[in-house]
């Protein structure tokens, strides 16, 4: 299984990238979101990634952050689900709005992804809902979330930096509790870039 890929962005296309990885070019799908918040060519990019291996074709699925990458599995479990629509979804929302769309039974915010109806969203929701649990229960308020995201911008950190982080933490603490859950995070992540 191919979970991660460093390496230098050498194309960008409409759905995807292709990632010179030693010598190598790797061929990734990634969701339009994504696609903009990836750094110019030439210059490196870390992906953490899915190989979805069929019976006429493989192909690497590519996310700016290990919660989406996960979601997108959880998302490919569920009845009915395939890469295609599982890159649809995360296209539209992101892996915390999706918990709270389960959560909340928001068929409305599932109905808004390109091939999905509302039965498919009803049934979605049902299948989702013992995966991602009863999320809503203490999550941060959007208020928050922003104090967040310009606690964070206010230190150097990119938009794009800000997101990924946003999307591993858990959402359920203080604004203090989690900047400094973000912060470990992007250290993290950073230290993951530079090895």
């Amino acid at each position: 299984m191919i979970g991660r890929l460093r390496g230098m962005l050498v194309a960008k296309g409409e759905s995807g990238v292709v990632i010179e990885v030693g010598g190598v070019g790797y061929e990734v799908n990634v969701t339009p979101r994504d696609l903009t918040s990836l750094p110019g060519l030439g210059e490196e990019v870390v992906l953490h990634t899915h190989l979805a291996v069929r019976e006429d074709n493989m192909a690497l699925y590519g996310f700016d952050g290990q919660a989406s990458r996960d979601m997108f599995r959880i998302l490919l479990g569920a009845s009915g689900v395939g890469p295609a629509l599982a890159m649809a979804i995360l296209a539209t929302m992101r892996p915390a709005d999706l918990r709270q769309a389960v959560a909340t039974d928001d068929v409305a915010a599932l109905v808004a992804a390109p091939g999905i109806g509302k039965r498919k969203a009803e049934k979605l929701i049902l299948d989702l809902r013992p995966k991602l649990g009863s999320m809503v229960v203490g999550m941060a308020s959007s208020s928050e979330v922003a104090r967040v995201r310009e606690a964070l911008e206010s230190l150097g950190y990119l938009p794009v930096e800000v997101r990924a982080a946003l999307e591993e933490i858990s959402l359920d603490g203080t604004v203090e509790e989690m900047v400094r859950s973000a912060l470990k995070v992007m250290g993290r992540n950073k230290g993951l870039s530079g090895a």
